[in-house]
Formats: C-alpha cells, structure tokens, sequence
C-alpha cells in the first residue's frame, strides 16, 4: 500500500509532474513550469488550505451565512481567510496577464495547476472554495467575450480578488430548461440596459468579503426569439461605476443540507443598470464558458470531499481501539480505507488529465478543434458526473469507519457527506451531464474520441483490456441505437458515463503505477476489486427498454 506519509499534496505533485507531464506540456508555451515550481506552488496551497481553512470549517458551518435586514453576512473567519487568498495571488492563478494589450494581472499558469489548487483548497472547505469558483468562471467567460472596454473595467478587479462574479441562470420556472427565461432586459436608451427578474440559487450572490460582485445573468432581449435562441448575456454590478447601489439586491439566502456558510441567494433584479456581453441572442455560448470551467471544477469538489473524509477517517481508524487493535487492521475496516484511498486517487488523476487536455487546447488555440478540444470535451462531463458521485460514496464510507461518531456532527464526518451532495446537483445534473455525453459528445465525431480514449485505456495495462472492450462494444451499441432512439440512449446514459468513469479511473491509476510503484498496490487493488463495477453498469445498457416501459404514458 501507499506510504502513509502520502499527502493528497504529495500526490498532485506527482500527478501533475509525472502522469500528465504539466512541465513537458508547458515547455513549448514560452511560460515553462518546472517541477520544483509545481510543488512550491502546492505546498503553499497545502499550507493555506490546512492552516487557514481547516481548523475553522466546522466552526463556519454551524454558524452559516445569515440575512438580516436585507445584509448578507458569511462567518467571521472567512474575512481573514479570503484576505489570505487575495494576498497569496490565488485568484489570478490560472487568468492571463494580459487581454487585448489590457493589463489584468493574471499569472497564466496552467488550468491543471489551477484544479489542483482547487482540490486542497476546497478539501479545507468547500462552502469558502465556491466563492473563488465562480470568479473563476465569471474571468472565464469575460475573457472570452467582453469587449475591450468592459475586460478593462472589470477583469482587473476580479483576477485580483478585489471583486467577486456571479453567474445568474436559474429561475423558479427556468432550471435545467433555460428556455424558460423570463428576466427581462430592456435597452434604456443610452447604450446600456436595464435587468428586471428574478433569479434563484446564486452561489455567493450576496456577502460581506468585498465591497462589489459582478453578476452575470441570461436575460431576453424585447425582441428576443423564444427558446434558448432568444437569450443574451448582461453583466450587472452590485455597486455602480459612480459608487451608488445599482437596483438589485438579495431577497433571502436558501436553508441547505450542507455549505451552510455558502449563501445561496434568491437575487431580485428591479430595474438594474447593466451591460451585454457578446453578441445579442448568443448568451448561452457565452455562459457555457462559465459553466463548462464550473464543471471540471465541480468534479474537483467531489475529489476534495473524498480527499477530506479519507483524512478523517484514517486518522479515526488509526486511533480507534476494538477488539485489542486499531481498527484500520480489522479487513473490513481496511477495505473501506483502500476503496476510499483508490476512489479518490482516481477521481485526482482523472481530474488533472482533463485539465492537462484543456491546456494543450489552449496552447493549441481551441478555435482550431483538433483533439485536444475534443478531448476536453468529452472528458468534462465525465469528471463532472463521476467524481462527485464518487465524493458522495466516499464520504458516506467515511462515516460508516467512523461508526456511531460518523453519525454525529462532532467529528466532522457528517459535514463532509451534507457538503458533498450538491456537487451531483448543481452546474448540471449529473443525469444531464450523462445525457449530454451521449448525445452530443459521442455524436459529434461519431465516437472517434472516445474510442481514442479506450485504446489508450487498452495500452495501459493488459488488465484494462476487458474493461476497454466492453466500453467499446457499449459505444458502438450507444451510437447504433442512440442515433435512432434518442430515449433508448437517455435511458441508459448514466450507466454508460458510470461505467466510462470507473474504467478511465483504472487507467489513471494504470499510468501512475507504471510511473512509480509506490502506487503498484492501490492500483492492484482498485483493478481487481473496483473495476468489475464498469462491467455491472454496461450490463444495464442493453435494458434500455425495461426503463422504457415505466414511463407514465404522455
């Protein structure tokens, strides 16, 4: 088994040096990262994430975020917390230095760094880590589309923390179906616009860490089209450019199973000043910028609630005494340790392949495709879907190794499952990603992708090579079948991406075993006891039809 020293820090290091090669992939791109730079630069996260965040989450969550009298405020602790992240430079990490010649103060390193920051920083408290996640992607989505004028004005603030973005989607009517959009924006004759709605479920809309956010928000246009045709983009500031309030504000903050100290905010738009971003009509390929980054970084939340309930529960076991030992050499209690421990190195790696894949993308030029593009693409909604269901499952093993003290709120174990079952939900139902990866990405290569990835899978290891046949025998069954019945291939989407997941985790641990044989043994491990879940989900996939037959008639 792995050393025990072995920290989730040690462990991205490796990954990012020796399984996705981050300092070969960067050596072409004019800004090389070297490998002593990628573990300064985790340590530094390590240590942030242990001493800043750590001994206060639990604390943070029984506080939680409170709305009084119209003012949202978020625990105490998180002041000097996110006064540690904009001094470190954090925010910046990952956004160029520079956008049309406009200084923005980014440090343009690589996505993969940046995700794996994301993992020790939401690892020590993902209510705190969804504030900079949304940042992230609001910087995402400016740098793509804003003009000139407005990146001048705001990507500034937001790279260095200073402000924070929101992304403004959902409404009670308008969840997964955008469609549905009924916020309003009207031109108010002097080259801006003036939003009118409501929207709901808006992580971090509203809070006491800095003195502005900017929100992104889908409106409709007076002679928008209907459908998602007809949905532009617009970026409204909480305080205007001349410093007074615009017209908006939070009109409550929702009770949650878990993030407590994360205001989720109902957020009312009455008449707010507000700016198009990109094209009118176009605002969804603009917000996908967002979302498609708040995607892979949702799949890094299920990997870092995984990675803390591990460390909960490792320290229990070792310190638990039944039957005269620790309870981590009960085979029982080790085998729920080891699933833990090879789950959540998988998830890790995966998550790093998928941001090394958009990085040589990037390198690339998207705009171009080719199959760096292709591969983002189709990796995102597996690590999206596959790593949060398996936070959730890794979390809920961390309370049963806890036992009785699992179930109660003092050791923390609890927190960690509560906090872990939004990522499933949120940025996309996993069922939708699963869906989309069906639908769309195999489709629109005809699978080629896919089947790239599988003969990779197929290379790695010769006892990955079952596990890859069957993928593909389900691929080709996905694009037979699916292309003629698009309800067959809903029905058995999340079996499908399920069993891609565990099959592409056994080749991210293949490439780590084969890197360095401390990880001979977990891999082992995950291949002959782990793997054979891949083959039980493809199973299903056949049965489409039995789902099919309890539809409740239209």
């Amino acid at each position: 088994m792995i050393d025990a020293a072995t920290t989730p820090a040690d462990d991205l290091i490796f990954g990012l040096t020796h399984v996705v090669d981050l300092p070969g992939l960067t050596a072409a791109s004019g800004l090389p990262i070297s490998p002593d730079d990628i573990a300064a630069i985790i340590g530094e996260a390590e240590r942030f994430a242990r001493e800043i965040l750590w001994p206060h989450t639990q604390a943070a969550d029984r506080l939680g975020a409170i709305y009084e009298n119209g003012v949202v405020r978020v625990p105490p602790s998180y002041r000097d917390a996110y006064r540690g992240w904009v001094d470190g430079g954090w925010q910046g990490l990952a956004a160029p230095a520079e956008v049309n010649g406009i200084p923005i103060g980014g440090q343009e390193l690589p996505q993969a760094l940046w995700m794996a920051v994301s993992e020790l920083v939401t690892s020590g408290d993902m209510a705190f880590s969804l504030c900079p996640l949304l940042t992230a992607g609001a910087i995402e989505a400016l740098v793509r589309f804003a003009t000139p004028a407005q990146q001048e004005a705001w990507l500034p603030r937001l790279v260095s923390g200073e402000w924070t973005g929101t992304m403004c989607l959902t409404e009670p009517q308008a969840g997964s179906d955008l469609s549905q959009v009924r916020t309003k924006a009207e031109p108010d004759g002097i080259g801006s616009y003036r939003i009118t709605g409501q929207k709901i479920y808006i992580t971090w809309g509203d809070h006491d860490l800095t003195p502005n956010t900017l929100h992104l928000i889908l409106a409709r246009l007076p002679d928008a089209p209907p459908g998602t045709r007809g949905i532009s983009l617009f970026a409204a500031p909480k305080v205007l450019p001349d410093g007074t309030p615009n017209a908006l504000r939070c009109g409550g903050i929702e009770k949650k199973l878990g993030i407590h100290a994360s205001p989720t905010c109902v957020m009312l738009f009455e008449g707010a000043e507000a700016q198009l971003v990109g094209e009118p009509n176009r605002g969804l390929n603009a917000m996908f910028a967002m979302m498609n980054a708040a995607r892979l970084g949702v799949g890094v939340e299920g990997v870092a609630q995984g990675a803390r309930a591990l460390a909960l529960a490792e320290a229990y076991a070792a310190d638990r005494i039944q039957g005269g030992i620790p309870i981590n050499r009960h085979p029982d209690v080790a085998r729920m340790l080891a699933e833990m421990r090879a789950i959540t190195l998988a998830g890790r790696l995966l998550a790093l392949e998928a941001g090394a894949a958009l990085d040589r993308s990037r390198l690339a030029g998207s705009d171009k495709g080719g199959a760096s593009e292709a591969r983002v693409a189709l990796l995102t909604p597996i690590v999206k879907s596959w790593c949060t269901d398996r936070g959730v499952d890794v979390a809920s093993l961390g309370i049963q190794v806890h036992g009785g003290m699992g179930f109660v709120e003092d050791t923390g174990a609890a927190q960690v499952l509560r906090d872990a079952r939004i990522a499933p939900i949120y940025e996309g139902t996993n069922g939708i990603q699963a869906i989309d990866l069906v639908t769309r990405k195999l489709f629109r290569d005809n699978g080629t992708e896919m089947r790239a990835v599988i003969a990779e899978v197929r290379a790695a290891d010769p006892r990955l090579a079952a596990a890859a046949q069957s993928l593909e025998q389900a691929t080709a069954w996905m694009l037979d079948r699916g292309q003629a019945d698009a309800a067959a291939a809903q029905a058995s989407a999340a079996a499908y991406l399920d069993a891609a997941g565990w099959t592409l985790g056994g080749w991210m641990l293949a490439r780590a075993a084969r890197a360095d044989a401390r990880y001979a043994p977990l891999t082992t491990f995950y291949l002959a006891r782990l793997l054979p879940r891949a083959a039980a989900r493809l199973a299903e996939i056949e049965a489409a039809d039995s789902l099919l037959a309890l539809l409740p008639a239209a």
